[in-house]
Order: structure tokens, then C-alpha cells, then sequence
């Protein structure tokens, strides 16, 4: 991955204060001695176990000084003019956060891709969905999400974040290891009344799945125990109950339709989820009464009060579009 979309991240990358820097969560293979046989004027950051997506970052990052961040993907392929839009973007609007570019699929390039389409938003009860991307319904780009729109999450496979919000939301919960968490990190900023956009100018194609598969049991465990961590550290008073009460049957309902399928280790991985969320909870506690405490937004217009899977399923509204007639 490294070696196949390092170049063309340097060369479209030339701008005045922009630097790449890699950081390696200890990888097994020969990564590093590439980089530095390949690319020796890339700065590495090198920790000494592999600590997660979100933990890995928040130590790579301790290390940087900048007033921006871009998260990137090591499988990720950048184009001409992927920087410049979103540089500019968020020197001239101090109330966003983040953003990220639009995603598309690097395998199927005129296809959104799945992590994250032209910006994340989130049900009543949890789900993710994205413009040009509901749940496994993928639409083709045809310039119909090319304005720049308020989200509630920004993928991170690219994610832009001023490094002064990275920080004063806590950055990346480690404690999630990989999967969601930024979301979660996104909830916090929205919630402290900060912007999140996505900025379709911008373009880069993802890989999606290079490190993880998709169908891989491991990342349904992940995605199921780290959405309820989330809900339970992010929801307000008077909604946890509910979301949570129904989540028990719609996670329920999930098990059935893996096995149904025969997907055996996604059934168990469902039941796996719930029982670690039920360990880890008290541990989200404090986490859960900051939040509440530094939350300033009244509501959050992207996190929408519809139920997906209902639009979805029953009413086949299966594009971005259609959901939010």
C-alpha cells in the first residue's frame, strides 16, 4: 500500500507548510525498511506495538505540531487537487472542525465509496449512512452530492481536523482499538457546537477493507461493541434508555439474519459485542458524564430522527436522496 500510493501522495501534496509523515504501528512485514530505501525524506514515527487505529494516531499525532491534521489511510490514492479545497475551506471558516474529501471506490472509480461517500450521518438508533451510501446500496457519482453540506461524521480514511478540537475533545477513544471511533470523535466535536463538512471538490479514491475485510468476524465484533459504546457515551439523558432498549431486539434481529446466512462467527460476534459492552460500560462512565457536561448544541440536525432501517427495508429508500424527501 505504502508503495503503491506514497508517490502520488507526495507529488499532490506540494503546498507551503505541508509535510507527510508516516507512522508505523509496528509492522511485522518490511514497511519501514521500504520507506526508507523508497522514500527516505518522509519523516517516520515508529511505536514500538501496534496499538489501533485510534490509539496509534493519538501517539503518532502527540508528536506532531501542526494546526491541521489529515488522518490518511495507507490505502488511499490522493488526486491533483485533493488538498487545496479543504486547506482553504477551513482557513476561511473557523467554526468547522473537520472535513473530509469525497470517497470514492479506487476498485470501481466512478462508484462512492463505502467508508465514507460524500459525508456520514446517523439514525435515532444508531445506523450509519452516507450521502451516495446506505447501508450496502452504493450509488454512482454523477455530481449529485457535489455541494459542500454539514455531516455528521467525517471518514477516517481522510479526515481533516484542527489539531486545537482534535484535542480538546480527547481525540480518538483508544479504548474503541479501530472501528468507529471517529465517529465518536465527531459526536464529541458536534456536540461542543462544532462544525463537521464534507467537500466534494476534493476527491480521493479508497481501497476500503485493505486491512480488515469487510466479512471478517473480528469487524463485526468491533462495529457492534464499539456503535453501543458510542451511543452509551454520547446520547443525552433522555434518550439512552429507549436506544438502548431497542437496540437489544435490533441486534437481536441482526444474529438471526447472519445465521440465517450461515454466517456463523458474525452470529457469535454479535453476541460477543454485546457481552464486552456490558463489561466495558462502567469503565465509559466519566466518559460519558464529560460529554454530557461539555455538550453546548441543543440538537444535531445531522443526526436525523428517522429510523434507517424502516426507510430502508419497508419503503425502499435506499439512497440519501429518497431518505431525506
Amino acid at each position: 500500500m505504502l508503495k503503491r500510493y506514497m508517490p502520488t501522495l507526495l507529488k499532490y501534496s506540494k503546498m507551503d507548510g505541508v509535510q507527510v509523515i508516516v507512522a508505523d504501528n509496528d509492522s511485522k512485514d518490511d514497511s519501514m525498511e521500504m520507506m526508507q530505501r523508497e522514500f527516505p525524506q518522509v519523516p517516520l514515527i515508529r511505536l514500538e506495538k501496534n496499538w489501533g487505529f485510534a490509539k496509534g494516531y493519538n501517539m503518532a499525532l502527540r508528536e506532531v505540531e501542526a494546526e491541521y491534521y489529515i488522518l490518511l489511510n495507507s490505502d488511499v490514492e490522493v488526486s491533483e487537487d485533493w488538498l487545496l479545497p479543504l486547506v482553504s475551506y477551513m482557513d476561511v471558516h473557523p467554526e468547522v472542525a473537520a472535513c473530509q474529501p469525497k470517497l470514492r471506490d479506487f476498485k470501481n472509480p466512478e462508484m462512492f465509496e463505502y467508508a465514507g461517500g460524500a459525508g456520514g450521518y446517523m439514525d435515532k438508533w444508531g445506523y450509519m449512512f452516507c450521502r451516495g451510501r446506505v447501508f450496502d446500496s452504493i450509488e454512482k457519482d454523477r455530481g449529485q452530492y457535489d455541494t459542500i453540506e454539514p455531516v455528521f461524521w467525517a471518514t477516517g480514511a481522510c479526515l481533516m481536523v484542527r489539531s486545537a478540537d482534535y484535542w480538546a475533545a480527547g481525540g480518538l477513544d483508544d479504548r474503541f482499538f479501530a472501528h468507529q471511533e471517529e465517529i465518536d470523535l465527531c459526536w464529541r466535536m458536534r456536540s461542543r457546537n462544532r462544525g463537521i463538512v464534507c467537500i466534494p471538490e476534493s476527491v480521493v479514491y479508497h481501497v476500503g477493507g485493505a486491512t480488515l475485510n469487510k466479512s471478517n468476524p473480528y469487524k463485526t465484533f468491533l462495529n457492534f461493541r464499539n456503535n453501543l459504546l458510542m451511543l452509551y457515551k454520547n446520547l443525552p439523558e433522555n434518550e439512552l434508555g429507549k436506544v438502548m432498549r431497542v437496540r437489544f431486539w435490533l441486534d437481536g434481529l441482526a444474529a438471526l439474519m447472519f445465521l440465517m446466512k450461515f454466517h456463523w462467527g458474525d452470529f457469535k460476534a454479535v453476541f460477543r459485542a454485546r457481552r464486552e459492552f456490558r463489561r466495558l460500560k462502567p469503565d465509559f462512565r466519566d466518559s460519558r458524564e464529560e460529554n454530557l457536561r461539555e455538550a453546548s448544541a441543543t440538537s444535531i440536525p445531522e443526526r436525523v430522527q428517522f429510523s434507517l432501517l424502516w426507510r430502508y427495508y419497508a419503503k425502499s429508500q435506499k439512497t440519501y436522496t429518497k431518505l431525506m424527501r
